[in-house]
Parts: C-alpha cells; sequence; structure tokens
C-alpha cells in the first residue's frame, strides 16, 4: 500500500513538473531574489587642482541587495522588462594620492532602473526558456558619504554624477508549476560617472572618471500573472 501510495505521489509530481509556465503574448511575469553587482572599475587618474596624479586611480566596492523584474510579453518570444532593487551601497576607494589620504574615502547609493527588449529563444509553452536583453540603465547616485578621517582630512561635498548607460543580460526562466518558476540572470551595465570633492588643501579639489561597469547578478523565484 505504501508503494502505491509513493507511485501515485511520484507521478503527481512528474504530472506537476510538466506544466509549462507559457510565455505567451499578454503574459506578465513578476520575479523576485537576490541580487549581487560587482563592479568592473577603470579609473582615470585623480585630478588635484586640475592636474593628473600619476600613479592614482579609484576603485568601487561590490553589494548585494533584493532584486525585482517584472517582464511584459509584447508577442511570442519578445518581452519588455523592467528590473529593480532596493538600494545599494558602495565603498568608493582612492589610491596613490599619499599614505595619509589613500584608501576608504566614503560610500554612495545608487539606484539603476534598467527597460530592456528581451528574446526568448525556445517554443512559448516550453518549461525551459533561455533569453537575451538588450536595454538602457538610468543610475542615480545618492547618499554620497565621506569617512571621518577623509573629513578629518580636509575632503568635503563628496558627490557622484548620475549615469545613462546601454545594459545587455542573458538569462533563463524554468517553469516548477502551471505559474510559478525559477529565474537566473545576468546583466553586464555600462556606468559611468564623474566622483567630485572639494578638500581643504587644495583649490579645485579632487576629481576622477571612473567606469564602473558592474557585472551583475539575480536568482530568483518568478510567478505568471
Amino acid at each position: 500500500m505504501r508503494k502505491k501510495y509513493a507511485f501515485v505521489a511520484a507521478i503527481a509530481v512528474l504530472s506537476l513538473s510538466s506544466v509549462a509556465v507559457a510565455h505567451e503574448a499578454g503574459e506578465v511575469f513578476l520575479r523576485v531574489g537576490v541580487i549581487h553587482a560587482a563592479p568592473d572599475v577603470s579609473s582615470s587618474r585623480i585630478k588635484v587642482d586640475g592636474v593628473k596624479q600619476s600613479g592614482t586611480s579609484a576603485d568601487v566596492g561590490s553589494d548585494t541587495q533584493i532584486g525585482l523584474t517584472a517582464t511584459y510579453m509584447v508577442m511570442p518570444r519578445f518581452g519588455i522588462e523592467l528590473l529593480a532593487a532596493t538600494p545599494f551601497t558602495h565603498d568608493v576607494k582612492v589610491k596613490g594620492l599619499g599614505p595619509i589620504v589613500d584608501g576608504k574615502l566614503g560610500e554612495v547609493s545608487h539606484l539603476p532602473p534598467t527597460v530592456s527588449a528581451q528574446f526568448f529563444f525556445l517554443n512559448p509553452k516550453s518549461r525551459f526558456q533561455p533569453y537575451v536583453g538588450l536595454g538602457l540603465t538610468y543610475t542615480m547616485f545618492y547618499n554620497e558619504k565621506l569617512t571621518r578621517a577623509q573629513k578629518n582630512n580636509g575632503f568635503s561635498d563628496f558627490k557622484m554624477e548620475d549615469s545613462l548607460g546601454v545594459s545587455g543580460q542573458v538569462g533563463m526562466d524554468v517553469s516548477v508549476g502551471e505559474r510559478l518558476f525559477v529565474n537566473a540572470a545576468v546583466w553586464r551595465v555600462g556606468m559611468s560617472t564623474t566622483a567630485k570633492a572639494k578638500a581643504k588643501y587644495y583649490g579645485q579639489g579632487v576629481k576622477v572618471d571612473v567606469d564602473v561597469d558592474p557585472w551583475v547578478y539575480f536568482l530568483g523565484v518568478g510567478y505568471k500573472f
């Protein structure tokens, strides 16, 4: 009897797993999960009083937050996605300005809303849905804060400029029920900014151009509405 019940349960699970979340025109998919932004930074030399200093550079740290994406299927295999997340906070570091200044300059928060056009490769009724996307990311930097040590070093008015850049993505949805699925995705986001700060001992302060260009990784679950 137990074997019979086990067999029936197994058939039920297999039947459930065979149900695909159809990616048809007019469908809306909401995904929520963990999102990690890992900047791939390159920077100009830091300008001090308007003069570039050899051997100097800036860097931006990584952060993990809660991510949310929503896709509207315009037609079979074509969708429009909006990516959002809780605010990322990154350490900003400088190098080459001297032992007193080198290290963490401060931190900054940012929001990177991204709109992408997506193409899904397989039949809309397939359980496995790999896709690619191309879009635009508007990065809003805010809440810039200097460390206490850098304030004591005479720095103030730390600012980072907003950015507009192109983003590309690859991802996949895998159905686990009639409406439920799991998702994994990776974005490469074009993100360039200029960081500035006033400095008590430098008349024009300091300035550096930074290409943040993060790799963004997402893993979560999704639901079809």
